[in-house]
């Protein structure tokens, strides 16, 4: 007779898993920029933001650790390169504008719960789970979770500043599974992104699924990731644990 599986760690992203950001990224530099006497269109700033982070992840990944660059340094870049590209020249007036906003960045109310979080956290904790947070994160998001009262339903948080590198690269995943004493057979991990939530924990033997938002999901992800996989709120979290644990490891 086939053993049941019993699940002993779970392991979540955060960012848009769990909590998100309250206003859009333009809005908060725009509002910054209008307190030191600039006015950037929130539009402009929010488009020329989605530009930069890519071409700054791109050129420098996960915070440009392997180039000698420090989290702080590489989002003040972000920052002043966002502003050049909406049309502010001036580097010496963005600079303290740079600043605030990489402090204001890691407080609780720059941030809010998504439903359902804090009742999944605390179900999963009382089936006596170990959590941890993996996120592609810089140590500001030990800040985040304090001030939201989520860090406490963790047993550790691993961002992947703290790793040396970002999911869905399996060193973050193997990082988390030594440092909670885990093989990857009995754990699972759960986010919202395809590559990194998905794909990266299945890669080293661990369970995952796959939260969905409101948006229709890309039909190429939806046909290679099977139904019970996939989460349509963190409600249906205990439920598909059930479901996992009811079933025979190794399907």
């Amino acid at each position: 007779m086939a053993h049941r599986l019993q699940l002993r760690l779970l392991t979540w992203d955060v960012k848009d898993t769990l909590l998100r950001l309250r206003r859009p990224v333009g809005e908060e530099y725009a509002t910054k920029a209008r307190a030191h006497g600039l006015e950037v269109e929130a539009t402009t700033l929010g488009q020329a933001f989605s530009q930069v982070f890519k071409a700054q992840n791109h050129s420098f990944p996960n915070y440009g650790m392997s180039h000698g660059l420090t989290s702080r340094q590489w989002w003040l870049d972000v920052i002043l390169q966002t502003f050049h590209l909406a049309g502010v020249r001036d580097a010496q007036a963005v600079a303290p504008i740079a600043d605030e906003l990489y402090e204001d960045f890691k407080h609780p109310y720059n941030w809010q719960i998504l439903d359902g979080a804090e009742n999944t956290l605390r179900g999963c904790c009382k089936r006596g789970l170990k959590l941890a947070a993996v996120s592609n994160f810089d140590h500001r998001l030990q800040d985040i979770l304090v001030g939201l009262g989520l860090r406490e339903h963790f047993d550790f948080v691993l961002t992947s500043e703290a790793a040396g590198c970002p999911k869905p690269d399996p060193r973050i995943f193997l990082e988390a599974l030594r440092l909670a004493h885990m093989q990857p057979a009995v754990a699972a991990h759960i986010g919202d992104n395809y590559l990194c939530d998905y794909q990266g924990p299945r890669a080293i033997g661990m369970h995952s699924f796959l939260v969905v938002g409101p948006e229709p999901l890309d039909p190429a992800i939806r046909a290679s990731v099977p139904e019970e996989h996939i989460l349509p709120s963190l409600s249906h979290v205990l439920p598909a644990l059930d479901r996992l644990e009811g079933s025979t490891p190794g399907l």
